[in-house]
């Protein structure tokens, strides 16, 4: 049987997260006023799309851990730093929970409640959708940026060094991944 780790999915995160922070960090605090454009929904910036990232990363842990909800409001949405400071914080939680929750609980349906629902859900599905989410949104930041003249590099599973692999440039040299 095959068996996909939710450590794998954080691992590809994880330097997704690395790459985005190190592009923004050459662009400037300015890139994270990007616009979603004239029909996005609460998210109207590049910024407020990162903190949304982190801050649904934090509270679900923290749902998960039946602690108290953070309140994000007071975390900037428009400085590079206190944002991505914030994500190690979210993700150091989320190691954290991953790392000590009891492997006979994984499985085990949670009440949540999402503000906008209350579901029930395993810490399973909670977690992955934690990484799917992020994984979705990175996706939806990087069109943004690109809709507003921002040119990127690839951010596809395959090169980045979760799993392992090899990668080959054009001139033949390989990477051992």
């Amino acid at each position: 049987m095959f068996n996909l780790s939710v450590v794998d999915l954080m691992d590809y995160t994880a330097w997704e997260r690395q790459k985005r922070y190190e592009w923004m960090r050459q662009q400037g605090d300015q890139v994270l006023t990007v616009s979603a454009g004239p029909n996005s929904n609460r998210f109207g910036t590049v910024g407020d799309l990162v903190k949304h990232i982190f801050s649904a990363e934090k509270r679900y842990v923290e749902r998960l851990s039946g602690k108290s909800m953070t309140d994000t409001t007071s975390i900037p949405n428009d400085n590079l730093e206190a944002l991505f400071q914030f994500g190690r914080e979210s993700r150091n939680r989320l190691k954290e929970f991953v790392e000590t929750f009891p492997p006979d609980k994984w499985d085990v349906p949670q009440e949540q409640n999402l503000v906008v629902a209350v579901i029930t859900v395993t810490p399973r599905k909670s977690v992955t959708h934690i990484l799917l989410h992020e994984t979705r949104h990175w996706a939806q930041i990087g069109a943004m940026l690109r809709m507003a003249g921002h040119k990127g590099d690839f951010h596809d599973f395959l090169f980045c060094p979760a799993m392992g692999g090899i990668i080959r440039n054009e001139q033949g040299s390989t990477s051992g991944r």
